[in-house]
């Protein structure tokens, strides 16, 4: 059952407890728990973490604390009962906890270890605390170092600042704002110190300065090593002042025996002492601590015959000194005791004795030894400071060691009372003795006795040191053989008071002799007495004694026998009349010098003081004695106070009319003497006398006469300082004046009350005349003045005592008024008198509000003067601070009403004006005591004072520039940060008073200011200041911790909510007004709107609606709401305001008000518009803020731009976009892109003289100058970009402006600038970019990106999967679609990022330019490229049933056309797709497309060579000839022969009898371009390479005869054969289709397989389905192929010689978007037209292209058979042909690429099998492609690369078409005609990629240049030695020109690829490669006879054609 728990309330959790129960509450160990209920070892209830959370758990689990709850039941709170800093301590070290961590994370490693130190230290104060055994003083010692500690933590975390009073934290609501300020002051200065705050408040005016502090030495003997002396010893410690050759403190003694232990066993661990009452000007003196070293023992300490054994003389031994400068810094660092080692020297000639340490210190080593290393004193020292009974406190295992007290000689410093000395110090100097006849010199021991006047001894007034018990007698030491000791041994005399008069010293003197018997012989004695005749005490001072002859019978016992003789010089002068026949004879030759020094509190020297105590016995010399008083020093007069009071008032009274004056003045001269700090402790000794011991009863009466004739006397005396010592000595005389009257009034029943009243008012009349005299000529009356006010506000408690508090009040205000004001007197005088004014306020009077009515007024009239005068600020906001501080604490117990009314009719106005000046000139320190007085005043007003303060102005107008300055003030006080930011309690204690002060006001200035008295700037005034108070920092709740959070809340609630339903009250208060804050105040509204708090928000939106109405209401429409508020949201939400909360909630409120407007259709188009806007500004924002990529941020610039251009025309803010996205694509190195961004802004400028004002960073001038500097740089960009043709247009409009100002020297600057562009053009190298279609799928992108396709325009280098990877890591949290079909709405609208990226081809505009025969390549690269709106992708697919003997009857081509919102390049490497559209191409469209670009490519290579624009050599052709011959041969256009010429099909598609009519034509071409190809090859084929030639005439024929019969007039056509030709117009073209039987004969894995990956194969395969077919990898019979890393592997195996990477035959993989059904849809792909094919001049990029592809498609090493195309050619090691390897590696590295970047070879028309090069079919089932599988793509499953290779020859750019027979390159396309120069080479076989291998520039092992010989021997050598079939190597071998340059310097680690001749059975030799020099650009010779014949055959045809 569970019952309510009683007393369990709070606990803390002692053990983590899992909640593994039902209804468990998780709970950590730490965590506090408030217990609700209750039920067999379980409780009930929540963590104080989780407050919302119940839950039961273990009661073992739980530790039980006390706890006070109250409002039990249901919504109980329990508050633990500890103590508060306890509770702190919790709470900040639980706060600290994350942020510890959170420094570790930031690297922040010292604050780290830091903060882990104190907060460990924090955790064990606080266990201290909790113990409970703990003494007041050390918890109050603990919890001033836990306050330290935690401020100090606070501050280095950046944290709010604690106030604390006594350590506690202080509740602002129980003190005012004034002493709120100081605290955080205070507390802030004990941060910054880390030292100990005695107090947070700060003393009060006129606190007296602090004491001097006391320092003492606690010196402890450890030990006394030494292995010599064997006696026992003394060891005195005392401390020496070297500068002063003296010793200032009493001895130390410690006795030890003779091993060097204590002789007493209690000492052991005990022998220690305090040197005390060392004062901070002693810590200052060259001090040491000296050990004197005495033995006891024989004479000699190492002659045992000198002396008996049994007499024990003290013998000095040794000196020991430690400089207490030299240890005194240890010492002040470390609080505990600290060891040194004292070293002991002996004195090498004993008369120096007493000089010794003197010599030590000196370092005089000649007159000391060290006996022994080991000899030394092991003393521990520590430094204390404070008064004994602080010491005896704080360290109480001290003095429980036995501790010798050891006091300075004389007085302290600070002499406290009740100290009671009586010490007598005397120093045994030194004395002069007769040798007495004998023959060496005495040994002379001293012996001391203290008798009495009776004769007896005194016991124990005799010490040797502190720390052992006193003696009756003293025995000096014994000095050997020495007739003039010198001793300066010090011994105290502590004598009885009682026992000091009358009592004498006696001083014997003995020879101790060191013979047998050891006597100790009397031979004479000295005496002194103790007190003179006239009662003074022996003088400090040296005294020569007398030295009396005596012997051993001699008897002391009549001691009057010789007390009547003189004992000194001075003694015998006093008795001259001595008798001769006394016993003892003085010896005239021997004189004793001893010196003496008094501390005694009750013993005098002074004559004129005893002369005062005495004066009854001297009455006639008693003015004399009074007038001398003045002149005994402090020190006596305090030790007598008492007594000379008393002896002063009994002369007053003995006769009042004669010495009432001196006494005054003696009184006077008493009481100031105590106001000295040597002396101030005897204050409260003078309070005790007048309490306890005074008894003047009549005293008064003489006192107030004196004293007010000394006022009256103020104004006509010259000199004063009588006057000004009385005016200080005011409080003590009036306490003597109201004790007597006490007195006396006690003694007779309280008779002459109105005289005393009465002369008490007239005294006040004589203070108020001195004060209201002018003292600004009198300097000495303004000192009077000033010493009157300083001591006036101490005489208020002593009038308290006699009168009412009003009457003491009323004489204050009387003498306060007195006062002259401030304008009369001066500065000086200024403060004293706010000085006095400022202790009247703190004094005990004012407390008393019957006396603050009565004094408030007079005090605020002279506060109100400073302030109005500026003077004396920090003194007045003092004064006003104790003000406040008072009135506060009276408020809680009373009613202030009137006193508030009377500080605010005074003093509001004045503040404010005050605080606008300090503001004004920024002094902070002063701003913030003002700031405090007026947030204390404003918080002390009440509705009725407020309401009284609005009533009493007298106009509109003063209220009007009262409510401007408090407005200004507040606002003032947000902007300028008064208090610092850490001061959190100040902050939000400030903004309460604001916002309840503006809720008093604002009801004043709606109903004085909004009708027809509406005044703009108070409201504006007063809207700024709500803006403002809302937006402040330390109201934004949302940014602090929950624990804070809740906190605030609960006191003050969200004060911006506060403000914000004021602001829109007021707002809705002003009516038609609204117009005039339309549109100034829709920024500072929309500040506020967008503070993320949901309350604030709902109240405000609105407001823009408001707006919106009311100036559509004025002007018809709301254009300035519109502009401003679009103005004002970008600049806030770019600094971080905003939210995508708030864009819902902007659009929510604004459409439901606007609906019902008549204005709705623009309104809701505003709105729209509006929140459109946000959205791209917030992911503007979020880009730019994050750790975006550049391409994020551009297109998000982009998108913004746009925006403000095309949808709210906001031109200045699109230009300020305009130039962020140039400033970005700068940085991102996008110069072209750079170039078109700033192009815009040109655009808008026209060429005028128009001025401008200054912009950005553009400076004021004329539009002409402002467009001219905007050309200049575009066209900088351009020629940065090597984008020369889009800045030359820009060139020639600058030109014609220049030649129109007849500007010729700009002129001839941009026409070299134009003519340079265009030599750019022709000879520098440009790179192609590669061109991307990215879809962004899905509700997480930002807006701009959301459900929309881009194209991307690619860096250079940038191939499909570097571009996938680089789209990936910008959306890490994307994933990549698996194919190209559109999106379902599933993926649209889901929660998360789809990308879906693949490579298009571009469709170039400019198409005239690139059918232009004569245009040079390199130009129209560029217009392939550039300008580009629309792109293709072509995906090959099967429609219908497939035809198995020949898939070509039903392969089509879907083909998907996008066209962009721009053109690339633009402002932007990306746009919007705008439209996409979809066709399919027809099977024999493909087939006469394919052929048409093959014809297209030959002729244009073909005019190259008969131009000879290609040099020499001839490779090239032979491999382009070889691939269309021989394909053709084995039958690649048979497939099409078969597919589309057959009969079934001509008549299943009548329709297409045209087009099967072009493609028999196209055919035909192709055949005739062939036929003038080989007699152009035959005109230059190297002698080598003619068994090639013969071959290739050889497979022509074959290639017609297969053709006979389908045109039966082909064997006319060939010029080889026949010398004639006849091509069709201009359309060159061979293609051979392919048969799906060869492709079933091509087994996966054989090496022709590898083709595959030289993407542009020249030779026509069977007819290609497309350049640009899709990006996907088409899986044979839906197999799935190797992933790329096995395939990189297997390549590496199968070919581990890098030279010959690449150089495998022709291969097919077709690539497509979908797995292909069966594997014949290999075998047609699309040849894109030549136009279309990207073509940039071939370059180092060039070289890395395609591996990927080419990795992905090879074959696996082990499944890869012997090959079925070269049996007989296969060496030992398993690797090709060399011929075969290097014709493949010159195929695939030069090969030119297709237009799709995307495309593997098989999509692009790349289907290059090579089927002549089977003997016999392997078999009928097709082998299974390798592909690139989609599962184990490492990104995705997107496929292979998008990039294509350039072209080897002139960077020109045909379209390849695929060969069934041989895989070739693609050939350029150049003009036909003739030429005189031929453009330059750019593109060098060196400079071509190897497809297959050196993609990736970091592929293993590197490959070296290599150079390939064409030496005629070297070839034909290479012939002998290796047959091979003719049909078994391709033709068309590009042969590579050795003197050509590359087009760039080749990458390292790029091999050349090998230039080529081959015949049959060639194999190559390869030589070591010499480097190339840089290209050049050169004519070609003039031609042969033969090329002359060639060319004009050529010509001939062209025109029967």
């Amino acid at each position: 059952m569970w019952t309510p728990t009683e007393e369990e309330k709070y606990g803390v959790v002692i053990c983590s407890f899992r909640g593994s129960v039902p209804q468990g509450l998780v709970l950590e160990i730490g965590e506090t728990v408030q217990i609700l209920e209750k039920c067999e070892g379980w409780y009930r209830g929540v963590s104080t973490k989780k407050p919302n959370v119940k839950g039961i758990f273990p009661a073992n689990y739980i530790h039980l604390k006390k706890a006070i709850v109250s409002n039990r039941g249901q919504y109980e709170t329990v508050v633990p009962l500890e103590d508060s800093i306890v509770t702190e301590v919790t709470a900040t070290l639980q706060e600290w906890a994350s942020l510890w961590k959170q420094l570790y994370v930031k690297h922040k490693v010292d604050l780290f270890y830091k903060l882990r130190h104190v907060m460990n230290e924090l955790i064990d104060l606080r266990r201290q605390l909790l113990s409970g055994h703990l003494t007041q003083d050390q918890v109050r010692e603990v919890k001033r170092h836990i306050t330290v500690r935690l401020d100090w933590g606070n501050e280095h975390l950046g944290l709010d600042l604690v106030p604390r009073k006594d350590f506690e934290v202080v509740d602002s609501d129980q003190i005012s704002v004034s002493d709120l300020y100081k605290m955080h002051l205070s507390s802030r200065q004990s941060v910054q110190q880390s030292t100990s705050q005695v107090d947070t408040m700060r003393p009060r005016h006129g606190e007296t300065c602090r004491m001097p502090v006391p320092h003492h030495f606690f010196l402890s003997l450890k030990s006394f090593t030494y292995n010599t002396i064997g006696e026992d010893t003394d060891v005195f410690f005392s401390l020496y002042d070297m500068r002063e050759g003296k010793q200032i403190s009493e001895r130390f003694l410690v006795r030890l025996n003779k091993n060097g232990g204590p002789r007493n066993p209690e000492k052991i661990e005990r022998m220690c002492a305090l040197f005390t009452d060392l004062s901070s000007k002693d810590m200052k003196r060259d001090l040491y601590i000296v050990a004197h070293v005495i033995r006891i023992g024989r004479m000699l300490l190492n002659d045992s015959k000198k002396g008996p054994p049994h007499l024990h003389y003290r013998r000095p031994y040794g000196c020991a000194v430690l400089s207490i400068l030299d240890v005194l810094q240890s010492l002040t660092e470390v609080k505990e005791e600290k060891d040194f080692v004292l070293k002991v020297y002996t004195c090498n000639n004993e008369s120096e004795w007493s000089q010794i340490h003197e010599n030590i210190i000196r370092k005089s080593s000649a007159k000391y030894s060290a006996p022994s290393a080991s000899h030394g004193l092991i003393i521990s020292l520590q430094l204390l400071r404070g008064d004994m009974e602080q010491i005896r406190r704080e360290n109480p295992m001290i003095f429980n060691r036995g501790l010798a007290i050891t006091r300075k000689l004389g007085f302290p410093d600070v002499i406290m009372p009740g100290d009671i000395r009586n010490d007598l110090y005397l120093t045994l100097e030194k004395g002069d003795f007769e040798r007495g006849g004998k023959s060496v010199q005495k040994n002379i021991e001293v012996t001391m006795y203290v008798l009495y006047a009776d004769g007896e001894i005194l016991k124990d007034c005799i010490s040797l040191g502190s720390g052992e018990p006193n003696r009756s007698s003293y025995h000096s030491f014994v000095l050997y053989h020495s007739n003039s000791p010198r001793w300066g041994e010090i011994i105290k005399l502590p004598i009885p008071i009682d026992r000091f008069r009358g009592s004498h010293l006696r001083f014997e003197f003995r020879h101790c002799s060191t013979k047998d018997k050891g006597e100790k012989k009397l031979f004479g004695f000295a005496f002194s007495p103790l007190m003179r005749d006239d009662g003074t005490t022996l003088s400090d001072d040296i005294h020569e004694l007398y030295v009396y002859k005596c012997d051993e019978n001699s008897t002391f016992n009549n001691h009057a026998l010789y007390l009547g003789l003189p004992c000194c010089k001075e003694d015998y002068n006093g008795c001259p009349n001595i008798p001769s026949s006394l016993i003892f004879q003085r010896s005239t030759k021997e004189s004793f010098f001893i010196s003496t020094q008094l501390s005694s509190t009750k013993l005098t020297q002074n004559v004129d003081l005893l002369a005062l105590l005495k004066w009854k016995a001297f009455p006639d010399r008693i003015m004399d004695v009074l007038g001398r008083l003045r002149h005994v020093s402090g020190e006596e007069i305090v030790k007598f106070l008492q007594d000379i009071l008393d002896t002063l008032f009994v002369i007053l009274d003995d006769n009042t009319e004669k010495y009432g004056l001196l006494v005054f003045q003696s009184l006077v001269f008493i009481i100031n003497l105590l106001r000295d700090i040597k002396y101030f402790h005897f204050r409260p000794v003078m309070d005790t006398y007048i309490q306890k011991h005074f008894a003047g009863a009549l005293a008064y009466k003489e006192l107030i006469r004196c004293l007010k004739w000394y006022m009256d006397c103020s104004a006509e005396l010259i000199r004063q300082d009588h006057i000004q010592e009385a005016m200080r000595a005011l409080e003590y005389l009036f306490k003597f004046i109201v004790q007597s009257r006490i007195l006396y009034s006690r003694a007779t029943c309280g008779m002459e009350e109105e005289q005393f009243r009465s002369s008490i008012q007239e005294l006040f009349q004589s203070i108020r005349f001195v004060l209201s005299l002018d003292s600004r000529n009198s300097e000495t009356l303004l000192f009077t003045q000033a010493a009157l006010l300083n001591s006036f506000p101490t005489i208020f408690d002593e009038l308290l005592q006699m009168f009412t508090v009003q009457e003491v009040a009323e004489f204050v205000r009387g003498t306060l008024g007195s006062m002259p004001s401030t304008v009369h007197i001066g500065q000086s005088m200024d403060v004293v008198k706010l000085q006095s004014i400022a202790r009247t306020v703190d004094s005990r009077l004012f407390s008393f509000s019957e006396s603050r009515r009565i004094l408030l007024p007079v005090v605020l009239h002279h506060i109100h003067l400073h302030l109005r005068q500026q003077k004396e600020l920090l003194i007045c906001s003092g004064i006003l601070g104790s003000i406040f501080s008072i009135v506060k604490t009276s408020s809680l117990e009373a009613d202030v009403m009137e006193e508030v009314e009377m500080m605010v009719e005074s003093l509001l106005d004045v503040l404010l004006q005050t605080l606008l000046t300090i503001m004004s000139k920024s002094h902070a320190q002063e701003a913030g005591e003002y700031v405090s007085c007026l947030l204390s005043l404003l918080r002390q007003m009440c509705d009725t004072h407020f309401q009284h303060l609005l009533d009493n102005f007298q106009s509109k107008d003063e209220l009007k520039e009262f409510l401007l300055k408090i407005f200004c003030v507040f606002r003032n006080l947000m902007k300028m940060s008064v208090f610092p930011r850490d001061w959190m309690v100040m902050r939000l204690l400030t903004s309460n008073i604001i916002v309840t002060t503006v809720q008093y006001l604002s009801s004043a200035l709606h109903k004085n200011f909004t009708e027809t008295d509406f005044d703009f700037k108070v409201w504006n005034s007063y809207f700024s200041l709500a803006v403002l108070f809302i937006n402040q920092p330390s109201l934004q709740l949302e940014i602090i911790t929950s624990v804070k959070r809740k906190k605030i809340l609960d006191k003050y609630g969200d004060m911006r909510v506060m403000m914000a339903y004021e602001l829109f009250s007021m707002w809705q208060n002003l009516g038609e007004h609204k117009i005039h804050f339309i549109p100034g105040m829709i920024g500072p509204f929309l500040g506020v709107t967008l503070v993320p708090q949901p309350e604030v928000r709902n109240i405000m939106i609105p407001i823009f609606h408001d707006m919106m109405d009311w100036e559509q209401r004025k002007n018809g429409n709301f254009k300035q709401v519109e502009a401003e508020l679009i103005d004002k949201l970008d600049s806030m939400v770019s600094e971080g305001k905003g939210d995508e909360s708030y864009r819902e909630l902007f659009s929510l409120l604004l459409l439901e008000k606007v609906e019902q407007e008549t204005w709705r259709e623009t309104g809701i188009s505003f709105v729209t518009s509006v929140t459109r806007l946000m959205e791209r500004l917030l992911d503007y924002r979020d880009c730019m803020k994050g750790e975006e990529t550049e391409n994020k941020k551009i297109g998000c610039t982009v998108n913004l731009m746009n925006f403000y251009k095309s949808e709210i025309n906001k031109e200045e803010m699109y230009i300020r976009y305009i130039h962020k996205l140039c400033d970005m694509h700068l940085q991102a190195e996008n110069y072209t892109e750079a170039a078109f961004t700033l192009l815009l802004y040109c655009e808008l400028l026209q060429w005028e003289d128009r001025p401008l004002r200054e912009f950005l960073h553009y400076p004021s001038q004329t539009e002409w100058q402002r467009k001219e500097g905007l050309c200049r740089k575009i066209i900088h960009y351009f020629n940065k970009g090597k984008s020369w043709e889009f800045g030359i247009p820009l060139c020639r409009e600058l030109a014609c402006q220049y030649e129109s100002l007849y500007d010729y020297q700009s002129l001839s600057w941009i026409r070299k600038m134009e003519a340079s562009y265009y030599d750019n053009i022709m000879e520098q190298q440009r790179l192609e970019p590669e061109f991307f279609r990215v879809g962004f799928y899905g509700r997480k992108f930002p807006f701009f990106l959301r459900n929309k396709e881009y194209v991307c325009r690619g860096h250079d280098y940038e191939r499909l999967e570097a571009f996938q990877q680089r789209m990936l890591s910008e959306f890490p949290q994307a994933v990549a679609m698996q194919h190209p079909n559109h999106p379902d709405d599933a993926i649209l609208q889901c929660d998360a990022q789809y990308l879906q990226i693949y490579a298009v081809t571009p469709i170039p505009d400019y198409v005239d330019v690139l059918q232009m025969d004569r245009v040079p390549d390199r130009v129209k690269s560029f217009y392939r490229v550039n300008n580009v709106r629309k792109f293709r992708y072509d995906r090959p697919f099967h429609k219908g049933p497939k035809d198995k003997e020949n898939e070509f009857k039903s392969l089509w081509i879907e083909r998907t056309t996008l066209t962009l919102t721009h053109s690339l390049p633009g402002i932007s490497r990306w746009f919007e797709v705008e439209r996409r559209e979809l066709v399919e191409v027809s099977p024999l469209e493909n087939a006469i497309q394919v052929v048409e670009n093959k014809n297209q490519e030959l002729r244009s290579l073909i005019s190259q060579y008969q131009h000879k624009q290609v040099h020499g050599n001839i490779n090239l052709l032979s491999m382009c000839l070889n691939g269309v011959i021989d394909a053709a041969v084995n039958g690649g256009i048979a497939r099409y022969q078969e597919a589309f010429f057959d009969k079934d099909y001509i008549n299943k598609h009548p329709g297409d009898a045209e087009k099967i009519t072009q493609l028999k034509e196209l055919m035909q071409e192709q055949v005739h371009v062939l036929g003038v190809g080989l007699a152009v090859h035959e005109k230059f084929v190297h002698p080598e390479m003619r068994p090639l030639h013969k071959k290739l005439i050889d497979q022509f024929q074959m290639m017609r005869a297969s053709l006979y019969h389908e045109f039966p007039g082909l064997d006319k056509l060939s010029p080889a054969c026949s010398g004639t030709s006849t091509p069709r117009g201009n359309v060159l073209a061979s293609h051979s289709p392919m048969s799906p039987e060869s492709i079933k004969m091509t087994h996966r894995h054989s090496p022709m397989n590898l083709m595959g990956t030289g993407r542009h194969s020249s030779s026509s395969l069977s007819s290609h389905a497309s350049s640009e077919a899709g990006n996907m990898v088409m899986l044979g019979d839906g197999s799935m192929g190797d992933a790329p890393e096995d395939l990189y592997h297997h390549m590496q195996l199968a070919y581990p010689n890098p030279r010959y990477q690449g150089s495998v035959t022709n291969v097919s993989v077709l690539s497509s978007s979908q797995a292909s059904p069966s594997s014949s849809s290999l075998s047609s792909t699309h040849s894109a037209p030549s136009q279309m094919i990207t073509s940039a001049p071939s370059s180092a990029r060039d070289k890395y292209r395609h591996a990927r592809e080419m990795m992905l498609l090879l074959p696996t090493y082990r499944d890869r058979p012997s090959s079925a195309m070269y049996p007989a050619a296969i060496l030992e090691n398993g690797q090709p042909p060399n011929f075969q390897r290097a014709l493949f590696q010159q195929v695939v590295g030069a090969c030119k690429p297709c237009s799709d970047p995307n495309l593997s070879v098989a999509e692009k028309g790349h289907y290059s099998l090579h089927f002549d090069a089977f003997h016999h079919p392997l078999g009928d089932t097709p082998p299974a492609l390798p592909a690139r599988t989609l599962r184990k793509s490492p990104l995705h499953p997107i496929p292979a690369s998008p990039t294509s290779p350039q072209s080897g020859l002139d960077g020109s750019n045909s379209t390849l078409s695929g060969s069934a027979s041989s895989g070739v390159s693609s050939l350029s396309e150049s003009n036909f005609g003739h030429s005189s120069e031929v453009p330059p080479r750019t593109d060098t076989m060196d400079s071509m990629p190897s497809q297959a291998w050196n993609a990736d520039e970091d592929l293993e092992p590197p490959y070296l240049p290599v150079h390939y010989s064409l030496s005629e021997s070297a070839v034909l050598d290479s012939i002998k030695a290796q047959p091979c079939r003719s049909h078994s190597a391709p033709g068309c071998v590009i042969p590579q020109d050795p003197m050509d340059p590359p087009a760039l310097p080749p990458k390292p680690y790029h091999p050349r690829l090998p230039a080529l001749e081959h015949d049959e059975g060639v194999l190559l030799r390869e030589e070591t490669e010499r480097p190339r020099g840089l290209h050049r650009k050169a004519s070609l010779p003039p031609g042969s006879a033969k090329e002359e014949q060639a060319r004009m055959a050529w010509e001939h045809g062209r025109g029967e054609q």
